[in-house]
């Protein structure tokens, strides 16, 4: 068959760079930002993946009603996106865009998928601007096939070196083993479970949700090193350090070979990101064929230098459809110029030249129309890697349906239905992604499946489930260390076992076996040990190190004045558990702290140095409580006399808030108030009261250390406002006056007497008028201030009412004083201190 000329390259307007280099160069990021950066715009991935990462970064910046997410097993199209990401296969090539780019265009020599970035690189173009991004391995190709293309050449941000080989006990952590064989990732895994603490898995078999999570247990630093087939080449950015290759050859579908250089970069660069450098080798102690680098190769790696590519495979995009031989002639057409080459038969047209030689299937492909959706069902992708065979029976079930129209609904959803199930091993979880994938393909056709919408989120649903099953079997198996293996490695040495603790829960090699609740460990009676007695020795051995770190924490927490403690129902707690209690002290205001018995399971020193950080803490606490003790010391002095010290040790049993009828002030000479007023206490019409002591902090503090002596009072009002509610017969909180349905403190109480009192003082013996306007203001309402006038002696004279026919505002109420004995002595005047010998002298007159 003579060569085929290929399809006119498309020429656009648009300028068309080629942006070539290694791996870690910032390619990716490059061409985000220039499609953000223009009205419109595709990117086009070799994996489903790198698509839907890509996505998420540009729905964060335009927005998910732009965005378009498009590949062969998933679109999201919402109807006004101008940003697309797309698979390669699923770029929309003749779309109107401004900006179009293709990433990994050195795949264009790929055996498989080569010829779809060939037809990429020839004919995608954005209206406004193009661009290429790859490896400059692609540069002489691109150069010839586009000579008008801008080449940009990008260095790699950090450097890559060659470490040697290394055994698996000597690879450092946050590292990556790279294996080529399902069996050989398996057994590194293993052992990396065994010896070093587990491992995650990623395979180009697992589904790219299963990949996701195994990848976000590495990156989260849960396990420290990653086993992975070369799918970690392409469109995985990690933190890795090492890359450690556990073979140098692989089968590439038709041959076993070696790796070229190229390959074997693209696999090391994984290691170093950004400005960090990285480092490869291989894996030593394996077996007898250990694999090594040669000196070449290693010096092709570290200098970014390969053997540019010699072709580019190709097939015709737009093959004639008008007969099955016509479209098989095309496909298997030759391209007519040096650059290119014929792609290998790939899996969809060896399954059409299959079924193109069965005459059931071949006699109904009639037509043009027929032909062509004959052609589609062919190119239904071989996720299951079932081979021709296989997949072409697959195919010829499908075209039984497609060729009167539409698959049947009761058809798919069974056949999704049946692949629905959590339950199995690793490898059939693996095979039922695959195949469930396929469903999620074929949903997505319109022209294919009516009720497209549903088929394809329970193929989505069905997806997620597998994968989340997946996940954990991998997990299982490869992470969660079991400990009857290490036993058989630590023998009985129990101290050999790591313990850590994570949130407070004790974890001996991964297992976990109790909490510690502040110092206090409590064995978990559900953990699921292999061996019960030798994980608590383990735990008991490393206990005391682990007790000493977290008061240390404790101490320099509270130095910092930041350690979560607070006190509650007598004791010292910290993040809720009790590390100390009060316990009576030399008076009520200066409680001690007993430690907790297990702060016992600290060192002597350790333990001094805990208990008098938590005594100056304890000491800060109850600084609001310097006015009371202020009282305490007076009450011990015998110059106050038995009345006033009698009077302050109520005081500082009350909090330094006393109703006045019950305080026996009464019984104080004029010497012993004065003295009062300069402990700063004040002597209300109702109250007695300290001022400092009407704060939440004083009154807390307070009652924290009453409850030693076991006294159970109202917690003060938080904020402690003007005026606050009363339900029924409540009790105030302390530092309130119950006035009805209100509660008033006392200050304000005061304050509003002392008011009134000044109006009575200025209108002699008449009755007198009281402005609420200075209540109100405080939210006291008209039957809580008329009930506190009465308290403090006050009467309301009740005006008359108009005389019959007359109109007008009633008169406006009228009060006047008619105290009690008590209440005339409440009323007086606090006697200022004696200045001079006269002032004393009328004072005894008086």
């Amino acid at each position: 068959m003579p060569p085929r000329p290929i399809r006119p390259i498309r020429h656009a307007d648009s300028r068309v760079k080629a942006v070539l280099g290694p791996t870690n160069t910032g390619k990716t990021h490059l061409a985000i930002e220039r499609l953000c950066a223009h009205s419109s715009g595709a990117i086009g991935f070799p994996l489903r993946l790198l698509a839907r990462e890509v996505y998420d970064r540009v729905c964060a910046i335009k927005g998910k009603d732009r965005v378009a997410l498009i590949t062969g097993e998933e679109r999201i199209e919402p109807p006004g996106a101008r940003w697309l990401l797309c698979t390669a296969e699923a770029m929309p090539v003749d779309a109107d865009l401004a900006f179009v780019a293709l990433d990994e265009v050195q795949l264009a020599a790929d055996r498989e998928r080569g010829h779809i970035f060939t037809d990429r690189l020839l004919h995608a173009r954005g209206r406004e601007e193009t661009m290429f991004l790859g490896s400059a391995t692609a540069e002489p190709l691109i150069r010839a096939l586009l000579p008008d293309a801008e080449i940009i050449g990008r260095p790699r941000f950090s450097t890559l070196t060659h470490a040697g080989a290394k055994k698996l006990s000597r690879i450092p952590p946050r590292s990556v083993i790279v294996a080529f064989s399902a069996e050989q990732v398996y057994a590194v895994a293993e052992m990396l479970r065994r010896f070093r603490g587990g491992a995650a898995v990623v395979m180009g078999a697992l589904s790219p949700e299963t990949r996701n999570r195994q990848v976000a247990l590495y990156q989260a630093g849960e396990v420290d090193y990653l086993v992975a087939t070369d799918a970690i080449g392409m469109g995985l950015n990690l933190d890795v350090g090492h890359v450690a290759f556990a073979g140098l050859s692989k089968f590439d579908g038709v041959r076993q070979r070696r790796l070229t250089t190229a390959e074997m970069a693209q696999i090391a660069g994984r290691a170093g990101r950004h400005q960090r450098d990285g480092t490869f080798g291989t894996l030593a102690g394996s077996g007898s064929h250990d694999a090594e680098f040669s000196a070449e190769e290693i010096f092709a790696i570290e200098e970014h230098r390969f053997p540019p590519l010699t072709r580019l495979f190709w097939r015709d995009a737009a093959p004639r459809c008008t007969s099955l031989g016509a479209l098989i002639a095309d496909l298997e057409a030759r391209p007519d110029r040096p650059e290119l080459a014929a792609a290998p038969e790939a899996i969809d047209l060896a399954v059409l030249k299959r079924l193109a030689e069965e005459p059931d299937i071949a006699s109904t492909v009639r037509g043009e129309g027929l032909v062509r959706r004959f052609w589609s069902t062919c190119s239904l992708p071989d996720f299951r890697q079932a081979g021709v065979d296989t997949h072409a029976r697959f195919v010829a079930r499908l075209w039984e349906d497609l060729r009167h129209g539409y698959l049947g609904g009761d058809y798919v959803a069974r056949s999704i239905a049946e692949l629905d199930n959590p339950s199995g091993d690793i490898d059939t979880l693996q095979m039922r992604i695959a195949a469930i994938r396929s469903w999620a393909y074929i949903a997505q056709r319109p022209d294919w499946v009516l009720a497209r919408e549903e088929m394809a989120a329970r193929a989505r649903a069905a997806e997620a489930r597998l994968s989340d099953a997946l996940h954990a079997r991998l997990t299982e198996r490869f992470v969660n260390r079991r400990t009857s293996v290490l036993m058989k490695k630590l023998g009985p040495d129990a101290g050999l076992l790591p313990v850590t603790i994570a949130d407070d829960t004790v974890e001996v090699d991964g297992e976990q076996i109790g909490q510690l609740a502040g110092f206090r460990f409590r064995v978990d009676p559900e953990a699921r040990l292999a061996d019960r007695k030798l994980l608590l020795a383990a735990a008991e051995r490393h206990l005391p190190a682990l007790l000493a770190e977290r008061a240390d924490r404790l101490i320099d927490a509270i130095a910092a004045g930041a350690a979560p403690l607070d006190l509650a129902g007598g004791a010292v707690r910290w993040d809720g558990d009790a590390v100390a209690r009060l316990a009576s002290g030399r008076s009520a205001l200066t409680p001690q702290l007993r430690p907790d018995p297990a702060l016992d399971a600290l060192d002597p020193q350790r333990k001094r140095a805990l208990l008098t950080a938590l005594d100056g803490w304890l000491g800060q606490v109850l600084a609001p409580l310097a006015p009371l003790r202020k009282l305490e010391t007076a009450a011990t002095d015998p110059a106050a006399g038995p009345e006033l010290r009698a009077l302050l040790i109520r005081l500082v049993e009350a909090g330094g808030l006393l109703d006045r009828g019950e305080s026996g002030l009464d019984r104080l000479d004029p010497g012993q108030r004065t003295m009062l007023r300069q402990l700063g206490v004040r002597v209300g019409a109702l109250d007695l009261f300290v001022p400092a002591m009407l704060k939440p902090a004083a009154l807390a503090a307070w009652q924290d250390a009453a409850q030693v002596r076991g006294g159970r009072m109202i917690p003060p009002a938080p904020g402690m406002p003007p005026v606050l509610p009363l339900a029924g017969k409540a009790a105030p909180p302390p530092g309130y006056r119950a006035l009805g349905k209100q509660a008033l403190r006392i200050d304000l109480a005061e304050k509003l007497l002392h008011a009134a009192h000044g109006l009575r003082v200025g209108s002699g013996k008449a009755p007198f008028g009281i402005d609420p306007a200075m209540a109100v203001s405080m939210g006291l309402g008209t039957a809580a201030y008329a009930q506190l006038l009465r308290l403090a002696g006050f009467q309301p004279i009740m005006p008359r009412p108009l005389p019959k026919g007359a109109f007008g505002p009633a008169a406006p109420l009228k009060w006047r004083w008619r105290p009690t004995r008590r209440q005339i002595e409440a009323a007086r005047p606090t006697p200022r201190p004696a200045t001079s010998a006269f002032a004393a002298l009328a004072e005894l007159v008086r």
